[in-house]
């Protein structure tokens, strides 16, 4: 049986409709991330799972109780934002000890959990410090050590990382990932960022105007998209409509191309590529983007431009504008998308 399960989920506000028929399931410890461009309903989403938005119709059930319509605090979910949302007159352990205190728990059980929760997050000898002492990862983990302390069944993110310069998003992003999993506890993820959902998710939900329109494991998301939209969300894929797909490759299909950058090879002299390729395609260097470990080439070919990727091997292997090359693609990587 899922733990967390939507069925039917509709939310408007006034005549904007930011979803109306939202439906899927959740296994227990399982991180999920809703990813998709703003304005998509992944925060709206959940904010109703978290009982912040009220649902015009629909059900959410969490193992098994129907919760759709109890109050936030009578849910047993907790809440990260984006924004921190602490309490700048209370130290780090008065933040974290709020939800605590509501509970009216004994004041050694309350000093325990915040002990804990101070310690699983990492932000010992800090107790006594105010936010506006903390730098923004700090603040997050607070935020975070918070929603933890008073033991949710579900973990709700809304962007929690979005605020962050990247070295620190990278570093919280695996820390929170290994307190997840550490816990086994059921998480729902909100970002627009492909990489945070790539690399935190057991699953992803793509969501755009409204609808999840893929839900299944980082891998297959990205390597086997369910549409163009996705395909082009997920990552740079080349996108090619059908009478390019036939002018290059010979194929007749409905929908359109799909063709990551990474899976396309500049030919080398003597390498041998094996057995399965399309035939050579004729190309020239129009520019290229630096992207780290990795070179981005525009390349035009004479009926489409792709993107190619290739490792950045050092300076002596860059490829300059105007360089004539050939490019090859294992016959599998073509794939259609509606």
């Amino acid at each position: 049986m899922f733990y967390l399960e939507v069925a039917h989920l509709a939310k408007s506000f006034g005549d904007t409709h930011v979803f109306s028929d939202i439906n899927f399931d959740i296994r227990r410890g399982e991180l999920v991330t809703l990813l998709g461009p703003s304005g998509c309903g992944k925060s709206t989403l959940l904010r109703s799972l978290a009982g912040l938005a009220s649902p015009d119709r629909g059900h959410i059930r969490v193992a098994g109780e129907d919760i759709t319509h109890l109050k936030p605090q009578k849910r047993g979910i907790g809440m990260v934002f984006q924004s921190y949302a602490l309490f700048p007159n209370l130290t780090v352990a008065g933040n974290i000890a709020f939800g605590l205190r509501t509970q009216k728990l004994a004041n050694a059980e309350v000093r325990q959990r915040v002990a804990e929760a101070v310690a699983l997050v990492g932000l010992e000898g800090r107790e006594r410090h105010y936010p506006g002492q903390l730098s923004g990862g700090q603040r997050q983990r607070v935020a975070l050590a918070r929603a933890l302390v008073v033991q949710p069944r579900i973990l709700l993110l809304d962007e929690p990382l979005s605020a962050l310069d990247a070295p620190i998003r990278k570093r919280l992003r695996e820390q929170i990932r290994r307190i997840q999993q550490q816990l086994e506890l059921t998480t729902v993820f909100v970002t627009h960022d492909q990489e945070e959902a790539l690399t935190m998710s057991d699953r992803i939900f793509v969501m755009n105007k409204g609808s999840i329109v893929q839900a299944d494991t980082a891998e297959t998301v990205y390597t086997h998209p369910a549409n163009d939209f996705v395909a082009g969300f997920m990552g740079s894929y080349n996108l090619l409509d059908p009478q390019q797909a036939r002018a290059l490759f010979g194929l007749h299909i409905q929908g359109r191309l799909a063709i990551r950058p990474e899976s396309i090879y500049i030919r080398e002299a003597g390498r041998d590529y094996g057995q399965m390729m399309t035939a050579p395609l004729p190309a020239q260097v129009e520019h290229h983007q630096l992207l780290g470990n990795v070179i981005r080439y525009r390349m035009r070919l004479e009926h489409a431009t792709l993107d190619v990727d290739a490792l950045n091997r050092g300076p002596a292997s860059l490829l300059a504008a105007g360089t004539r090359v050939e490019l090859l693609l294992p016959q599998h990587e073509l794939k259609e998308v509606a």
